[in-house]
């Protein structure tokens, strides 16, 4: 079995179009085992109870942003492995330092190409 058949990953953003445009990249790249959610704090319940391998994460979100997402990640056992993607429209240097500190693995800007995607989750994962 592969990696992208056996790679569990999350998507999580408050936007639908942006889910979409994520979730159609992964089914491009053959990632099939995907969950999406539309909230941190609702990814956060259910990473805890349910961990995936990636989670790849919108910035801007209400109530709990990317970050605060990936803060509650790394503060509990069962998901302080899991890897992180962060997606923004503003990769500004304070943004990226911050989740470098808390424990982001890579981040890609909005908009993307799928090619960039695979290529940014490559980074994280390894090959595809």
């Amino acid at each position: 079995m592969s990696l992208r058949e056996m790679l569990r990953v999350t998507v999580v953003d408050d936007m639908s179009t942006s889910r979409a445009l994520i979730t159609q990249a992964l089914d491009w790249m053959g990632i099939t085992n995907y969950t999406t959610q539309n909230d941190g704090q609702a990814a956060l319940h259910f990473l805890v109870r349910q961990p995936s391998h990636l989670v790849i994460s919108d910035f801007n979100m209400p109530e709990m942003d990317g970050l605060a997402l990936l803060h509650g990640l790394r503060s509990h056992a069962a998901t302080q492995g899991i890897g992180f993607i962060l997606v923004t429209g503003r990769a500004d240097q304070a943004m990226i330092q911050k989740g470098q500190q808390l424990g982001m693995n890579n981040f890609i800007q909005k908009p993307f190409e799928a090619p960039a995607m695979r290529n940014c989750i490559e980074q994280v994962v390894g090959r595809l």
